[in-house]
């Protein structure tokens, strides 16, 4: 974080200037706001080697949805649904990571979960669905006796 009189270009390269690179040897590319444009862009490009792509506000009036800001709105949403990340409880900004980290931990538990679920539910229902042969090759019936379409 910066201060407010401070630009967005020249506070992201304060805040860029203090990162490790070999933490995110993954990292290839930036969504940044209009707010970056310009010498931000060529210095991060410089500096690290990713690439910059400034969202830009579409042709047209009226509201629309930016491009990949949703994702952005949407992770916040999710935690903002945990209590202790609804408000700025923390003193630490360690504190606060670590709450993020346990809220999308139990985000993505919560998603393989029903996953599973659903993966059982699925082999499930495939391993008791069996068909019988008829004499008709146009219908055959499970033992629960609803027909089935032809394969």
């Amino acid at each position: 974080m910066h201060a407010a009189d401070i630009q967005d270009r020249d506070g992201g390269r304060q805040l860029g200037g203090s990162l490790k690179l070999e933490d995110w040897p993954r990292l290839k590319k930036l969504w940044a706001d209009a707010g970056y444009r310009g010498s931000f862009e060529d210095w991060v490009s410089e500096r690290t080697g990713w690439s910059v792509q400034i969202v830009k506000k579409p042709l047209g009036g009226g509201f629309q949805v930016l491009p990949r800001r949703w994702v952005v709105e949407r992770t916040f949403a999710w935690l903002g649904k945990f209590r202790r990340l609804s408000k700025d409880y923390e003193a630490l900004p360690q504190s606060e990571e670590t709450w993020i980290y346990l809220a999308m931990t139990n985000l993505m538990l919560a998603r393989l979960g029903t996953a599973v679920q659903s993966i059982a539910a699925l082999s499930a229902s495939r391993l008791s669905t069996v068909f019988i042969c008829s004499p008709r090759p146009a219908c055959s019936r499970t033992l629960t006796g609803k027909a089935s379409a032809p394969r």
